[in-house]
């Protein structure tokens, strides 16, 4: 099996609204789609981990996401790209939903949900790149030895500009998701 490809789910792959909890709030970044059926024509499991803090907040129900899901994998199904799993993280500290509100070991950068996929789909952290557009997604690479690339959609270019120099740095910026890919695509690990 070719390494794995994580990647953050909103700011990533689709525009960042805030807390998507409908099918109607999901819009594509441009050539995202393409990136991902690139990589899957390269044979790479590509996996959306994302934080979902919006269940703990009591913003939208964890019955919702599925749904949310499924909209997702069809429109990407449309554009002939396809996703080989999703993990997700309910939880935050400062929820109000008791049985979300916690300190996790799968809230990114925590490793958990990489740890859970890479037992589910058989993959090498340590060979696998994780893409995302926050400091966590970043330190979540390198929290399993896998390699970081931050992407400026997002928040990226926000956080880049800010990045504080206690982070990790990512091995790689790439202005979107479609340029990460080529990179990915290019590079030998």
């Amino acid at each position: 099996m070719k390494p794995a490809v994580f990647l953050d789910r909103d700011g990533t792959i689709n525009r960042d609204v805030g807390y998507v909890n409908h099918p109607d709030q999901l819009e594509l970044i441009p050539r995202s789609a393409e990136a991902i059926r690139m990589l899957n024509n390269a044979e790479h499991p590509v996996v959306v981990i994302t934080n979902q803090a919006g269940i703990a907040k009591g913003i939208f129900r964890e019955e919702d996401l599925p749904t949310v899901h499924e909209a997702f994998v069809q429109m990407l199904a449309g554009e002939g790209a396809r996703i080989d799993g999703f993990y997700f993280c309910p939880h935050h500290p400062a929820g109000t939903v008791e049985k979300f509100t916690r300190t996790c070991a799968c809230r990114k950068p925590a490793p958990g949900l990489l740890h859970q996929a890479g037992r589910d789909m058989n993959i090498e952290l340590s060979q696998a790149w994780v893409v995302g557009d926050k400091a966590s997604d970043v330190q979540l690479a390198h929290n399993v030895g896998a390699t970081a690339v931050m992407v400026l959609t997002g928040h990226g270019s926000s956080q880049w500009r800010e990045y504080p120099s206690a982070c990790t740095a990512p091995h790689h910026v790439c202005n979107n998701l479609y340029e990460a890919t080529q990179w990915i695509l290019n590079s030998k690990q």
